[in-house]
């Protein structure tokens, strides 16, 4: 597990303020401690300092996860939320999806037209628990 690079940072970054905008910074400084974001294979994890240092005392091959799960590099270096980082982004959140058309757009097309791209659903942390450890 390592902190992320500054390139690493600046693509997650980008990523979350679609969604929750200059909000961003109120998840690294709670009310309730210091948070931070880490990298272990290729997933970014979201944890308290505190638990960031209890889990220095394992091997990185021994440790399959720690803290919540943000979501993770792709391998062209694209940063993909996972649904487990909804209950943090909802408080901040304008909306958890990408409009593909505008409002009046919206009431005029045919009921099959994509009207919002998918960023994530439950059935989706359903169908890949396995691979999401």
């Amino acid at each position: 597990m390592r902190p992320l690079t500054e390139e690493e940072t600046k693509t997650m970054f980008e990523k979350l303020s679609k969604y929750i905008g200059e909000n961003i910074k109120l998840l690294v400084d709670r009310p309730d401690g210091v948070y931070c974001f880490r990298l272990h294979h290729d997933r970014v994890y979201y944890m308290s300092e505190k638990i960031l240092k209890l889990a220095t005392n394992f091997s990185r091959d021994k440790l399959m996860s720690v803290g919540t799960c943000f979501g993770k590099f792709t391998k062209t270096k694209k940063f993909r939320l996972h649904i487990t980082a909804l209950d943090f982004l909802a408080p901040y959140a304008k909306g958890f999806g990408v409009a593909a058309k505008s409002t009046q757009e919206c009431r005029r097309v045919d009921p099959m037209s994509i009207v919002v791209f998918h960023q994530a659903d439950v059935g989706e942390f359903i169908r890949n628990e396995e691979t999401l450890t």
